[in-house]
C-alpha cells in the first residue's frame, strides 16, 4: 500500500496540490497537517509512520515536506528501510524501491554524513584556536561584577524588591539570584 503525507507550514497555505499529486501517484491513505517543518515531532507524520507496514511505501510530494534538513530525512528514510518500507518523493523522482532510487538516497545520506563531519572538524578547530588565544567558551555574563555590587547595595533597602531590580537590569529573577548566590570574588568574564 502507498501511504502519502502532505504538510504545509501555515494556515493560509493549502496542501490541495500535494494531496492531488499523492492521489494521482496511487496513495490509498493520505495524512495531512499544518505544522512547521522545523519540528520533527509532528502528530500526523507520526501517525503516518506508525501506520506503515513491511512492503508499504511512504510517499511525499517533495522532500522538504518531510523534513527541513538532510539529517532528519536520512534518519526517517533509514528507519523506513530497516522496517522494509519503501520511500518515494514525487518531485525529486526518488523511489527507494528501485536500485536507482536507493543509490540516489545513499548519496544523499553520504553527503549528510560528510557535512556533519566537516561541521564537527570546523567547530573543534575554532574552539582550539580560541583557547590558544586565551578565550573561554560559554555565554557572556548578563551582569558585570560592578552591577552585582550595585544590586547587593540596592537590596539592602527593604523597600526594593528583587523583582524590581531584575526588571531594571533586564534579567530574570532566576538570573539575578544566580549572580547573587555567587561568592563576591566570583568568576570574572
Amino acid at each position: 500500500m502507498d501511504i502519502g503525507y502532505a504538510r504545509v507550514s501555515t494556515e493560509d497555505q493549502s496542501y490541495d496540490l500535494q494531496v492531488d499529486a499523492l492521489q494521482d501517484a496511487g496513495c490509498e491513505v493520505i495524512y495531512s497537517e499544518t505544522w512547521s517543518g522545523k519540528h520533527r515531532d509532528r502528530p500526523e507524520l507520526n501517525n503516518a509512520l506508525k501506520s506503515l507496514r513491511k512492503g508499504d511505501s511512504f510517499v511525499v510530494f517533495r522532500l522538504d515536506r518531510l523534513g527541513r534538513n538532510l539529517k532528519d530525512l536520512v534518519e526517517i528514510v533509514s528507519d523506513l528501510e530497516k522496517r522494509g518500507i519503501g520511500f518515494k518523493s514525487l518531485k525529486e523522482s526518488i523511489d527507494t524501491t528501485s536500485p536507482t532510487g536507493k543509490l540516489v538516497f545513499h548519496i544523499f545520506a553520504s553527503l549528510a554524513e560528510f557535512e556533519r563531519n566537516l561541521i564537527s572538524e570546523r567547530t573543534k578547530a575554532g574552539l582550539k584556536a580560541a583557547r590558544a588565544r586565551g578565550r573561554k567558551g560559554g555565554r557572556r555574563r548578563s551582569l558585570s561584577r560592578s552591577d552585582v555590587r550595585k544590586i547587593r547595595a540596592l537590596l539592602k533597602d527593604p523597600h526594593i524588591t528583587k523583582t524590581e531590580v531584575a526588571k531594571d537590569y533586564g534579567v530574570s529573577r532566576v538570573t539575578l539570584n544566580k549572580y547573587l548566590n555567587e561568592p563576591e570574588s566570583g568568576p570574572v568574564q
